[in-house]
């Protein structure tokens, strides 16, 4: 049931813009990751589904590459990244529906908590900020695409805050 509710905000892309062609979500719990994929795949099969994830929480996506469930601890300021072990139902849902699932760094989320921050005005925390790092550290790949970024969190304590911007 959660894995459907979380896909929502998939349909909402969706439908402002069908003709999305990639949709970066972070990959945390695994629930909103696998939620989009079903939701895209079923209604917009053209578009590419790329799971983000933490280089310091990667254990969603090394099950992701090996094929086989893998555990990692996680070590990332990224609290909603930061799962170790995979959930079965959702990681067999991204397994045979996500089309590449990608990493980004700790210093690239905390640019894009910048950048959301100075562009947007919108507060976002580390998970939230995953999939706009990928965009940005892929930009190359997704050029002249239409992308979407899904941030997913604003849970981003004060203490972090000040260590971002006094970085």
């Amino acid at each position: 049931m959660l894995i459907a509710g979380v896909g929502t905000y998939a349909l909402e892309i969706l439908e402002e813009n069908p003709e999305i062609e990639v949709v970066l979500v972070p990959v945390g719990g695994r629930s909103g990751a696998a939620g989009t994929a079903l939701v895209f795949k079923a209604l917009a099969p053209h578009a590419q589904v790329i799971g983000v994830q933490a280089e310091g929480a990667p254990a969603a996506y090394r099950s992701w590459k090996e094929g086989r469930p893998v555990e990692v601890p996680p070590r990332t300021f990224a609290e909603g990244l930061a799962t170790g072990s995979p959930f079965e139902l959702p990681q067999r849902i991204l397994r045979a529906l996500l089309d590449d699932f990608v990493l980004v760094s700790e210093e690239e989320m905390k640019r894009a908590i910048l950048l959301y921050l100075e562009h947007t005005r919108n507060l976002a925390e580390g998970a939230g900020a995953a999939a706009l790092a990928a965009a940005v550290r892929y930009r190359d790949r997704f050029a002249g695409k239409k992308v979407a970024v899904v941030l997913s969190g604003g849970n981003l304590s004060l203490a972090q805050l000040k260590e971002i911007l006094t970085a």
